[in-house]
């Protein structure tokens, strides 16, 4: 860009455009790059007649790790601007070097330029090497066909005849113009038109200068125009890179929305899969928890069935088979204490298989439940049951009924074992939306005689079962009290 606003005349606007590159510089540019946009910066300078920025900017590129011919070329343009600022010994102590590199010789456009500015320096200090020199470009030139170098030549030619011989100066001059027509160089046709009215003479005076007027004023309109584009160029670019990067901004904005609701939606789906795991691991938990906690029941139940069989059971068994091998069981006395015994072990076993056997919950229950009490009322203990009709045992889940049934079962057995009772009572009553079963006897009621992990240790387990509860009282000497709350 900057150098497209060189080429049309801005060179401000060249400038300035350079200047918006150089922040853009850093340790992974081409130095190659960084050397261009210094070797412009000081060309536009030396134009703007800032030539000792032209200078610096020229030297900062010198400091750059570039190849041996842009360096030669950086010196050729710092000998150049010397020239523009007056100081010819200086650009002469840079060119006459320049002029005895090979690599520049071996480029005849450089070594043409580098010997065409060495030999008007020359002049400039009045040094008679200066001729020799301005022939040796101009020929080199002419055998390039480098029009544009011919240009600089004539003019060079045209200063060096100005003060001795101005017909010759008048020539180059004319030849200049004609070539700088060709190759449509309006800053070079303007040198020439101002030499020619310096050298001319009579009408040719007035014409050059009419011509150089008219150049002038068409070419400032024409930069001026350029100018004028160029900065809309710029104007409309800009405005359209904002317009880009606010919809750029809109766009990814409305992308990270997009995600955002992606991740709420996967976080949603998360959650919910997590609660449903969590639900389907709960579920197979208290599942397998309760499977073990009936394999421990059924485990319980044998093992006390185990326990009574053996402690109630194997001794008689053992010493009923002894006496019927010992006694002479055809005597009256000794058959009868025998079938007596058989009796006993039948009763026994009768009762350990009902305290067990399979609980019907059906229309019966009821009955049976009755029926369990009133099967452990005898000449020693006395049972009372109390509002038996209180209860709507249809209405009760066959779990509850089950519940109720054993842990009934369990304070039965517990008062034949261990109250020592004359008088027991079941009570049934209903409180609002709770069901009660009182249970009460004359008992001993010790703690101490009282077998509580025996006969009701998995009476606390099983009311739970059924969101209910079990309290006993055995503190006094009067008997023992439990009572049984669960819900309709």
């Amino acid at each position: 860009m900057s150098e497209i606003q060189q080429n049309q005349g801005d060179y401000s606007g060249s400038e300035a455009t350079a200047i918006e590159a150089l922040p853009y510089l850093n340790n992974t540019i081409d130095p190659a790059y960084e050397c261009s946009l210094y070797n412009l910066l000081g060309i536009v300078n030396v134009k703007l007649f800032e030539y000792d920025n032209a200078i610096e900017y020229y030297t900062n590129g010198l400091k750059l790790k570039i190849d041996d011919v842009r360096k030669l070329k950086l010196k050729h343009n710092i000998a150049v601007a010397y020239m523009a600022k007056d100081d010819y010994n200086r650009a002469i102590q840079i060119l006459l070097p320049l002029t005895l590199k090979k690599e520049v010789i071996n480029e005849p456009a450089s070594f043409a330029k580098a010997v065409d500015n060495l030999g008007f320096s020359y002049f400039k200090v009045g040094s008679p090497l200066a001729l020799a020199y301005l022939k040796q470009a101009l020929k080199i030139k002419k055998q390039k066909k480098d029009d544009n170098g011919i240009v600089t030549s004539y003019i060079h030619l045209t200063n060096f005849y100005n003060q001795t011989n101005q017909k010759l100066a008048f020539d180059f001059a004319q030849k200049a113009y004609e070539k700088a027509t060709k190759v449509n160089s309006v800053d070079k046709r303007l040198e020439s038109l101002a030499l020619l009215i310096q050298n001319g003479t009579g009408n040719q005076t007035k014409t050059y200068s009419e011509k150089y007027v008219f150049i002038n004023d068409s070419i400032t309109k024409v930069r001026q125009k350029a100018k004028n584009q160029f900065a809309k160029i710029k104007y409309d670019s800009k405005k359209d890179k904002e317009e880009n990067l606010v919809l750029k901004t809109q766009k990814a904005e409305a992308a990270l929305e997009l995600e955002l609701q992606k991740n709420r939606n996967l976080i949603l789906l998360f959650i919910t899969l997590i609660g449903v795991l969590t639900t389907v691991f709960l579920y197979y938990f208290w599942k397998s928890k309760n499977k073990k906690e009936k394999l421990q029941t059924v485990y319980d139940t044998e093992t006390r069935i185990s326990k009574r069989l053996h402690d109630e059971l194997a001794n008689d068994v053992y010493n009923t088979m002894t006496f019927a091998e010992t006694q002479d069981l055809s005597m009256t006395d000794k058959k009868e204490h025998f079938l007596n015994q058989i009796e006993t072990i039948y009763n026994r076993t009768r009762n350990i298989s009902l305290e067990n056997s399979e609980i019907d919950t059906g229309i019966h229950f009821k009955e049976n439940l009755l029926m369990l009490i009133s099967s452990f009322n005898n000449e020693k203990t006395n049972i009372i049951i109390k509002n038996q009709e209180v209860i709507n045992w249809n209405t009760l889940e066959k779990l509850t009924k089950i519940t109720i049934y054993r842990i009934v079962q369990e304070l039965l057995v517990n008062m034949k074992k261990h109250s020592q009772c004359s008088l027991a009572v079941f009570s049934f009553e209903s409180k609002g939306k709770k069901y009660e079963i009182k249970y009460s006897d004359n008992g001993v009621g010790s703690p101490k005689t009282l077998k509580f992990k025996n006969g009701l240790q998995n009476v606390g387990n099983r009311i739970k079962t059924i969101n209910g509860t079990f309290t006993f009282d055995n503190e006094t000497q009067k008997g023992f009290k439990a009572k049984i709350i669960f819900p309709h």
